[in-house]
């Protein structure tokens, strides 16, 4: 008699979890985080602030850092800036075809990094989201050692996430974690402006 397909499930399930819980129980280990969001596709913010709920949902402080963007609100900053373990700095003045101002972009990269580094030596945060900080590197607004040293100086149970595309190769291999968004498909290229509540 052959087996149905639930018996052939269920074996399959009980298998796997044998080896869930045998990598879960291997993992002992617990310290702060860093990690790195990066690639072309949509969502890499996102991501990053639904991090933040998370850590506001278990009572623990908050820093975000929003480099390059400008002072145009978005709906997460509207509803998240109402949490007291809530820290919102917007640290750019807009995107660098906005502005069209190297030396001020780099005098408010600079302005927005001095803020940051504080919330990084502050065990009181326990996540800091350091947003769109990979265009800083690229455009040779911050030098990458000084903020690597920064992560590896932090309190050692706070999180930190950097968010951009083309991050370094040194800010990947000094991650723990990495994840990269792909382009697939987006809107904008068939004429769809940013919509509240998706993009905004």
């Amino acid at each position: 008699m052959s087996d149905t397909l639930e018996e052939r499930h269920a074996r399959r399930m009980a298998r796997k979890k044998t080896v869930v819980d045998a990598a879960i129980a291997k993992a002992t280990d617990s310290h702060g985080l860093l990690l790195v969001l990066t690639g072309n596709g949509k969502g890499k913010s996102s991501s990053a602030f639904g991090m933040a709920v998370r850590a506001l949902g278990h009572g623990m402080r908050v820093a975000v850092f929003q480099f390059i963007k400008g002072k145009m609100g978005t709906g997460e900053q509207s509803y998240l800036a109402r949490d007291p373990n809530l820290l919102w700095d917007v640290c750019g003045e807009g995107f660098t075809w906005e502005t069209q101002n190297r030396l001020r972009d780099i005098e408010k990269a600079e302005a927005g990094w001095a803020r940051a580094s504080q919330a990084l030596r502050d065990p009181a945060y326990g996540l800091v989201v350091l947003d769109e900080m990979t265009y800083l590197f690229k455009y040779g607004y911050l030098d990458l050692d000084l903020v690597l040293a920064a992560m590896a100086a932090r309190p050692p149970m706070q999180h930190v996430v950097i968010t951009g595309r083309a991050a370094p190769q040194a800010l990947i291999d000094a991650a723990d974690t990495v994840s990269e968004i792909a382009d697939v498909k987006h809107a904008f290229r068939a004429g769809i402006k940013a919509q509240p509540g998706i993009d905004l």
